[in-house]
């Protein structure tokens, strides 16, 4: 590994692959919509645009509180987005088409009949296939960034809602051509506003999967990855085979299946949590003696209302200067606990370990350096103390 910037865990410039990516989806994204604008008038079009892309800020937000402690690099998150809303789904799109019209010509079967099959059997596979590719890539090139289980469900949920929203274009295209704005109303209601999170939790079971299977090595890999699959597939078509068979009491049967879904997913983040703060707390105390962290910043680094507590110190004495020293230290020093466990889970040699370990602690003392101090404070904080308001409660705090 060459030599990097001592801040390079904070930086995220785009690749050139990244950039020949989303060009890639961009055109596959226009692509899609060019088929929405030929099925139905612009007018039309630009009416479901708008509704499917009302609720993808709230959304994204939702996604994105779940990765305050250790955010992922911007630039994965919007490729795993930009992969869901254009190449997923203008392949699925054109590979459910024909799957549909197979089963039309072979089976001899009216159209209703043929989507609800085509919709439970085959849409499933084929739709997870392609949002689940994007998380493939990620455990391929880049492993070093599937820290636990709650990074794959982050990624996951992006593809997801990013598939999501261009599909629901789709369908609010459709339901306004065929049954007017009551249709397309009652399909805003059960796409947009009840079940806006389909998508993503059908794909985190392959986000869970692939994010155990990147702390793993050996064969066991292979069946955390297939087991992932599988659960989103099932998952997905359960959802599809009661909504099409079952009606109303199957509609509502699919939607407690995805609610305890999300309580499952929901318990495995903190559970998550708690781990990443066991590796802070027992990686961070032997670097005491660099005076890089104190039991303190341990304290600190442990819980998130203490993190944003210690923001709100840096903001109030330090500006935005401060506030960023903050965030670049807490981010660094998170990454440290984290190198740790992959150095201890032989997922990184000795060397990569090293230079890594050099670039965060350098990161963490330019960061450090930013701290404001307030004058008041100074001699306190030169005899180890924190200041008050920095982490109070913490061993050797003030009061």
């Amino acid at each position: 590994m060459a030599t990097r910037d001592p801040r390079w865990v904070l930086k995220d410039r785009p690749s050139f692959a990244l950039i020949i990516g989303l060009v890639l989806t961009g055109i596959c994204a226009l692509v899609s919509f060019s088929f929405d604008v030929f099925n139905g008038a612009p007018v039309q079009f630009f009416i479901a645009l708008a509704l499917a892309l009302a609720p993808v800020p709230l959304l994204l937000a939702a996604v994105l509180a779940l990765d305050r402690m250790e955010p992922e690099p911007r630039s994965n998150l919007i490729f795993a987005f930009a992969w869901g809303a254009g190449v997923a789904v203008l392949v699925a799109g054109v590979i459910n088409s024909l799957n549909l019209h197979y089963i039309i010509d072979t089976a001899q079967l009216s159209e209703a009949s043929a989507r609800n099959i085509a919709a439970t059997f085959g849409a499933p596979v084929v739709e997870e296939t392609m949002k689940g590719l994007v998380l493939l890539g990620l455990l391929r090139f880049r492993r070093a960034e599937l820290d636990g289980p709650t990074d794959g469900v982050i990624y996951a949920s992006m593809v997801g809602l990013g598939f999501a929203m261009s599909e629901n274009v789709s369908y609010y295209l459709g339901a306004l051509s065929t049954s007017g704005v009551k249709g397309l109303a009652v399909t805003v209601v059960l796409r947009g506003i009840l079940s806006p999170l389909a998508h993503p939790l059908f794909t985190s079971m392959i986000g869970v999967g692939v994010a155990y299977a990147a702390q793993r090595s050996g064969p066991e890999r292979v069946s955390y990855v297939l087991a992932g699959w599988s659960g989103a597939m099932i998952l997905h078509g359960l959802w599809n085979g009661l909504a099409s068979y079952g009606g109303f009491p199957g509609l509502v049967v699919a939607y407690l299946v995805l609610l305890v879904v999300l309580v499952v997913l929901i318990g495995v983040v903190f559970r998550d949590r708690r781990r990443i703060v066991a590796l802070i707390q027992r990686y961070l105390p032997p670097y005491e003696p660099t005076k890089l962290v104190t039991r303190a910043d341990v304290y600190m680094l442990s819980a998130f209302s203490r993190r944003r507590q210690a923001r709100q110190w840096a903001r109030a004495y330090g500006g935005k200067r401060g506030v960023r020293a903050m965030r670049d230290y807490q981010l660094a020093a998170t990454e440290l606990g984290l190198l740790h466990e992959r150095a201890a889970r032989h997922m990184v040699d000795e060397h990569d370990f090293h230079e890594e370990q050099r670039a965060l602690l350098e990161c963490m003392s330019t960061a450090r350096a930013d701290f404001p101090v307030p004058s008041m404070h100074t001699r306190s904080v030169a005899r180890g103390s924190p200041p008050p308001g920095y982490a109070p409660g913490a061993p050797g705090a003030p009061g």
